[in-house]
């Protein structure tokens, strides 16, 4: 079975530091742009991890937005 980025930040990247995080990104940033492949889709068409990505994006946002404001159920 196949480990999804998902579940990668989830059990590994979530607990490191901010610092650590950061030097990990520029890690994979940097191997991709040496790689020069076409890592990227460039694809109009939304898949459903796509979908979900946003979605569960937008709920993290909106929860941390409108965390702090009474009165307001989530």
């Amino acid at each position: 079975m196949q480990t999804t980025a998902q579940e990668i930040y989830t059990q590994v990247v979530r607990d490191l530091s901010p610092t650590e995080r950061l030097r990990l990104a520029t890690l994979i940033l940097n191997e991709l742009v040496g790689q020069q492949l076409p890592a990227v889709s460039q694809s109009d068409a939304w898949t459903e991890e796509d979908q979900i990505d946003l979605v569960n994006f937008s709920l993290q946002y909106a929860a941390t937005t409108f965390s702090d404001m009474e009165g307001i159920e989530l």
